[in-house]
């Protein structure tokens, strides 16, 4: 079972490393390909577009904004109903035939440029000019670069071609069709990233107490032995040993190669067949984490401590407690519950629970032996993450992080490797999510240095994990920040927190003079039992 639970764990740790990005939904699109020019740099922003059939409110869609014409208002209650009306011609690229006052004309995209039938449209009174994709995606409307007339006086959308051929159904039937536009602003601060930020900071600091607990535990059991020069010491240190995965130099960097492999398939093989893989995938680490939390987690109260320590052996799996088998079945159902209902609004509690858990799991048995194995793995996750995030662009013509992480093309709402909570008092609504890897890489050196402060008893204020913690905190504020200040566009949070926490324990190892035992022996060593008999023996001679 525990080899079993090893092999899986490595398993899990690359397929969590693989998105490492914090986001919250764009509302803005920046373009730096696009051209710029006096009169055409708007940014292009979302706009909702609320419509009123015959006087009874319909359907609400989502436009974009063209790079030109003046900005929307920003608020519902500022923004004018005004009734809709057809071009003719549909593509608006001659004057009008049917006579506008203030109207907004739906017109067909094609036969001449944007800038071409919003001066058309302009002319004619037309009060903002709505134009019809031939496509169900949004398309980004620039100036041309020979165009000199970029002068636009109204408001320019363009609406999928679902949403416009609706429209222009209501409007043949002689329905009287009215709407408003208006771009909202996201506010701030939303409540589910301060949420996030205390999941992400509270999840740390259980796996990091967990951690260095079981490490203590060890290490006066061994005390114990060593007391006793008991021969059971070799059995134990072998049984032991096997709990946990300690990862070298090598496989530091092996894992950020092989989670970059994973990530280009997950980009490439990006569907709805596939993202059922990860769902199964995702609930079996689920089902593994949330069965070890509890059983952790009742073994605490007298009650439960006598099935815990009681085991029954099952072929393959070895031995396995009594208190594991009866919480087994109700972890199976839990993640089955959330698979099958996964696309409820409700659903990211299920998912934030097993991703939890499963995190603190990977942080209980996957660990750093030393400061130089940290550093290695969080430099080559922080050139990760900003390769994947934003130099793929130049090569892919997309973030492939961002990418994966919505789930693109696939029919779903994001891929099951995140923490998400939904963005209760945003009007675009989405949610805020954040990477399992922003949490298990910079976790794996906070537990590391707690570990440390316990066996080489430091208190608190002396010792690293108080401020590697804090160094952790402060990073993902930081990367909230750089967030809302880039309107939500997603940003690599390691990119911000690596500095912080690595740059924070090598500045302190330095200062301290301690850099050199953290970056080559890491934890304090214990000595050997047969060591210290033979010192016993020559201290007696």
């Amino acid at each position: 079972m525990a080899l079993l639970g090893a092999i899986y764990t490595v398993m899990s740790y690359v397929f969590l490393l693989a998105v490492t990005l914090v986001l919250a939904g764009d509302i803005v699109h920046h373009d730096d390909v696009a051209p710029t020019r006096p009169g055409c740099e708007n940014n292009f922003v979302l706009v909702k577009v609320p419509t009123w059939i015959d006087g009874v409110e319909n359907s609400e869609y989502v436009g974009v904004g063209a790079r030109f014409g003046p900005t929307l208002e920003s608020k519902e209650k500022h923004a004018n109903l005004s009734r809709v009306v057809m071009a003719d011609p549909p593509d608006c690229c001659s004057t009008p035939k049917n006579k506008l006052t203030s109207e907004i004309i739906l017109v067909h995209r094609g036969n001449c440029s944007f800038t071409d039938k919003a001066n058309i449209a302009d002319d004619a009174g037309a009060s903002a000019i709505l134009i019809i994709n031939y496509r169900t995606e949004l398309f980004k409307m620039v100036c041309e670069e020979n165009e000199t007339d970029v002068d636009i006086r109204i408001p320019v959308v363009m609406l999928p071609q679902d949403a416009g051929l609706n429209l222009e159904k209501h409007i043949k039937n002689n329905s009287i069709v009215s709407m408003q536009l208006y771009s909202p602003l996201r506010p701030l601060v939303d409540v589910a990233e301060v949420f996030l930020w205390l999941m992400a900071v509270g999840t740390i600091l259980c796996a990091s107490y967990w951690s260095a607990w079981t490490a203590r535990e060890a290490a006066i059991e061994q005390e114990k032995l060593l007391k006793d020069a008991s021969d059971e010491y070799v059995n134990t240190e072998n049984v032991g040993s096997s709990g946990y995965v300690e990862i070298s130099t090598a496989s530091a960097i092996l894992f950020v190669v092989i989670a970059s492999c994973f990530l280009v398939m997950l980009y490439k093989l990006m569907s709805y067949w596939f993202v059922e893989v990860l769902v199964v995938l995702f609930c079996v680490g689920g089902v593994e984490g949330l069965q070890t939390c509890l059983v952790a987690l009742l073994s605490c109260f007298r009650w439960f401590q006598h099935p815990a320590q009681t085991f029954v052996k099952i072929p393959f799996f070895g031995a396995v407690s009594y208190l594991t088998l009866a919480l087994t079945p109700f972890c199976i159902v839990f993640a089955v519950v959330w698979a099958v209902y996964r696309r409820a609004s409700c659903a990211w509690i299920g998912q934030d629970i097993l991703g939890i858990t499963l995190i603190i799991t990977v942080l209980q048995i996957v660990r750093i032996p030393n400061l130089k194995v940290g550093t290695v793995l969080l430099s080559c996750a922080f050139l990760y993450d900003i390769f994947w995030v934003f130099v793929s662009k130049w090569w892919f013509h997309e973030s492939v992080m961002i990418v994966v992480a919505r789930g693109d093309k696939s029919g779903e709402d994001g891929i099951p490797m995140l923490l998400k909570i939904p963005r209760l008092f945003d009007p675009w609504g989405g949610y805020s999510i954040i990477g399992f890897g922003d949490i298990i890489l910079p976790g794996l050196l906070v537990a590391f240095s707690l570990r440390y402060d316990w066996l080489a008893k430091k208190n608190l204020r002396a010792g690293y994990f108080l401020w590697a913690m804090a160094a952790y905190g402060l990073g993902l504020l930081v990367t909230y920040v750089a967030l809302n200040l880039m309107d939500g566009h997603g940003q690599p949070a390691l990119l911000y927190i690596v500095p912080f926490t690595l740059g924070t324990f090598l500045s302190l190892g330095k200062k301290r003079g301690e850099l050199k035992i953290l970056w080559t022996r890491g934890e304090p060593e214990r000595p050997c039992p047969h060591i210290q008999e033979d010192n016993q023996s020559i201290n007696h001679h």
